[in-house]
């Protein structure tokens, strides 16, 4: 069973590093683009919207949210450009991917502003109470 895991886990390797390569060919249409870099930015970023020491919402991002947008923005490429970057990213498979630090820097961001959200957030909901008292 962990087996088929990893073979599960290198295929969507795989597939994730395909999406980059057809994000570079010049067929891809360009709203295929912008999905792709999207779902690139957060798959290869080593920070995750929700962090996985939160238990069982940790991983479902990783579970969840990663491989429904990698299965979208294949639908979104032309199946010729596709089957040109699968079979590229089979060969390339050997070497490892590097990840993104653009994208690191963006999931950073987006953190960020999430937990100066809920500061506010807190502020606010503390100065009410503190008014009706």
């Amino acid at each position: 069973m962990i087996e088929r895991w990893r073979a599960n886990a290198r295929g969507l390797k795989s597939e994730t590093y395909a999406l980059y390569l057809a994000y570079r060919d010049r067929r891809t249409p360009w709203y295929a683009k912008a999905f792709v870099a999207l779902v690139l930015a957060y798959a290869f970023s080593p920070v995750d919207l929700i962090p996985d020491f939160i238990p069982l919402l940790g991983h479902l991002d990783d579970l969840i949210l990663v491989p429904a947008g990698i299965a979208l923005a294949l639908r979104l490429i032309p199946p010729e450009v596709l089957q040109e970057a699968r079979a590229k990213s089979t060969e390339a498979m050997a070497a490892n991917v590097p990840t993104s630090r653009p994208a690191t820097i963006v999931v950073a961001l987006i953190w960020l502003m999430l937990v100066a959200l809920l500061i506010a957030l807190a502020v606010r909901i503390i100065g009410t109470i503190r008014g009706h008292f």
